[in-house]
């Protein structure tokens, strides 16, 4: 009995310890986020110091970060939906009615994350200014769609795949149409997969930042180009960074409780 407590307390410790390693970046952005940039940077680190908001004043005065946060939410939110939108038909289309070529074509949508995204990047970026889509929540939300529809088309994919066949011929044999029965037996039964992949793709558009950098400049620009701003040829601005980067975590796990929700 000793030797079992002792090997439960032994997993208790480590348990902490990793999460402790875990957590103490982001409790040491919270804590420079209340330095004065000379405290941040100086050497060794102050844990013990003089706490200001003055980063999270210049943070307003120096931008709307409202108008920023307002833009991730519309863009996450809009490409999650439109990607749903979307993929569900495919998925459906490709779990009960499969061909020759339907795993083909699920390899094929998920060889295209593996394409750099700095490889379309000028294609991309010429098309977007041609149909006028640049800093545009618009523009942001059909790319933001592209990239996560493959990631989405096979998570629903595979949701699908468990949900029993017999139940949809059952319920063709009552009639049902095709729309009856994807929305009132099929989406029903999978629907916490469909949850947890809405949460997903929320979070990848989210934490997208190269498109955003390369796409907008002020009225598309979300929370991420936001942050990016903090920084200069001189160095980071690493106070400013860090509460920045506060109020961007505060947002996406508000995000996140929303989604859960």
């Amino acid at each position: 009995m000793a030797r079992k407590n002792s090997r439960q307390w032994l997993w208790a410790v480590l348990g902490w310890l990793v999460a402790v390693l875990l957590f103490f970046p982001i409790f040491w952005m919270f804590l420079t986020s209340f330095k004065t940039e000379v405290a941040a940077v100086a050497t060794p680190p102050q844990l013990f110091f003089r706490p200001t908001l003055e980063n999270y004043v210049a943070i307003q005065d120096r931008a709307n970060y409202f108008n920023y946060a307002l833009n991730s939410i519309a863009v996450s939110l809009g490409s999650t939906f439109l990607a749903l939108l979307l993929a569900i038909p495919a998925a459906y289309a490709m779990a009960f009615f499969p061909t020759k070529r339907t795993k083909g074509t699920l390899m094929w949508m998920l060889s295209t994350k593996m394409l750099p995204s700095v490889g379309v990047l000028v294609p991309v970026y010429i098309l977007c200014r041609e149909a006028g889509l640049l800093d545009s929540r618009i523009g942001l939300i059909i790319i933001y769609t592209l990239i996560n529809l493959p990631i989405v088309v096979w998570m629903i994919y595979s949701f699908f795949k468990e949900v029993p066949k017999e139940i949809l011929e059952a319920d063709r044999m009552d009639g049902a149409s095709t729309q009856q029965e994807l929305r009132h037996v099929l989406l029903p039964l999978a629907l916490p997969g469909i949850a947890s992949t809405a949460l997903l793709s929320i979070i990848l558009s989210w934490n997208e930042a190269f498109w955003s950098l390369n796409l907008t400049t002020f009225d598309a620009a979300p929370l991420t180009a936001f942050i990016a701003s903090f920084s200069s040829p001189q160095g980071l601005f690493w106070a400013k960074l860090s509460a920045a980067s506060t109020l961007l975590a505060a947002s996406e796990t508000h995000q996140n409780r929303l989604g859960c929700r």
